[in-house]
C-alpha cells in the first residue's frame, strides 16, 4: 500500500494499526532492501518535476507570460 502511494494514516485505517507501526513495517523492509540497485541501463525518457523548471519563470501579473 505504501509503496502504491497510500499515506501512513490511510494505510493505519485500512489495517486499524497505529500509523507508527506502519512505520515500522515500511523502515523493516526497507533496511531489507539493497543500497544501491546495480543498473548499467541509461533510461531513454526521464520523468522531472515541472514546477522545478518552472519556478525561474516570473509574471508580472495575471497567468503566463
Amino acid at each position: 500500500m505504501y509503496v502504491n502511494g497510500s499515506g501512513f494514516r490511510a494505510i493505519e485505517r485500512v489495517k486499524k494499526v497505529h500509523h507508527t507501526t506502519v512505520i515500522y513495517w515500511v523502515k523493516q523492509i526497507g533496511s531489507q532492501l539493497p543500497s544501491n540497485p546495480k543498473t548499467t541501463e541509461i533510461p531513454e525518457i526521464t520523468e522531472i518535476d515541472e514546477l522545478e523548471t518552472l519556478s525561474c519563470q516570473k509574471t508580472k501579473f495575471g497567468y503566463g507570460v
